[in-house]
């Protein structure tokens, strides 16, 4: 097997050709030539996963999240991306990152937050070029619930230690639109798509004040998009069943933001 082989089932899964013009989504660390025994999916690429990866035995991991998103000046090993690097480049582990690929498509990051809220009659909410791709999807509750009922849906969906919430709508709500990950800069688009809730991640302090009859969750960057780790190994082993393919046994583990409740 060869690193190529891999690549290959994950975009035609969720094509190279649609990330966003900012991300770095693809083949980060290796060649394609690169002979591949066994491959680790996680998250995010950090110096823990890479460990985990020559432990089982893996030449090859792949994340959600970028290793490296920009031009670096240099590679310090006392930062938490030099050290990945580094460490990755000396075992020889080829790193690969399908981001905003795995955002746009109506099975991935968004789709698979809609399956979990058991949303209906769902679309792409801003959709690109002929309509099948594109961020966020938009769809409707399976039954219609108040702003209160609908935090305690989402939170039990989700299995949310917290949530954020602007004020909860009164009114009952119907249509839902998702983004997974940073949904900020999307807002207005969902409100355009007539969502009476918005559900996504990372949101700032000024947009909870929402107008009326719309409301806003924050339901964490990690928690949002996490189970697009599980969606990958099953590209991979749906290809190739028996080909050594694990997911990150300390995936559960690895969100960088922690939750105190006192």
């Amino acid at each position: 097997m060869k690193v190529g082989d891999i690549t290959a089932v994950l975009e035609s899964f969720a094509p190279l050709n649609i990330q966003e013009s900012w991300d770095n989504s693809g083949l980060i660390i290796g060649s394609p030539e690169d002979e591949v025994h066994g491959v680790l999916v996680g998250f995010d690429c950090t110096s823990a996963l890479i460990e985990e990866a020559v432990e089982r035995g893996c030449d090859m991991v792949v994340t959600h999240h970028p290793l490296i998103f920009k031009g670096m000046s240099r590679i310090d090993g006392k930062d938490p991306v030099g050290a990945a690097i580094i460490q990755a480049v000396r075992s020889g582990v080829a790193v690969y990152a399908a981001h905003t690929t795995a955002d746009k498509v109506i099975t991935g990051v968004s789709g698979a937050m809609a399956r979990r809220l058991g949303l209906k009659n769902v679309s792409i909410m801003v959709p690109e070029g002929d309509g099948t791709v594109g961020l966020g999807i938009i769809g409707e509750f399976p039954f219609p619930m108040d702003g209160s009922e609908a935090l305690h849906y989402v939170q039990g969906k989700f299995g949310l230690p917290v949530i954020k919430s602007s004020k909860p709508l009164e009114e009952k709500i119907t249509r839902v639109a998702l983004l997974g990950g940073s949904g900020g800069s999307e807002i207005a688009l969902a409100r355009a798509r007539g969502a009476q809730l918005y559900i996504t991640a990372d949101i700032s302090y000024h947009n909870y004040f929402t107008p009326e009859g719309f409301m806003i969750m924050d339901v964490g960057h990690f928690e949002s998009e996490v189970e697009i780790v599980d969606i990958f190994v099953a590209q991979i082993r749906k290809k190739f069943p028996t080909f050594a393919s694990y997911k990150s046994s300390a995936l559960d583990r690895s969100n960088p933001v922690h939750y105190f409740v006192v």
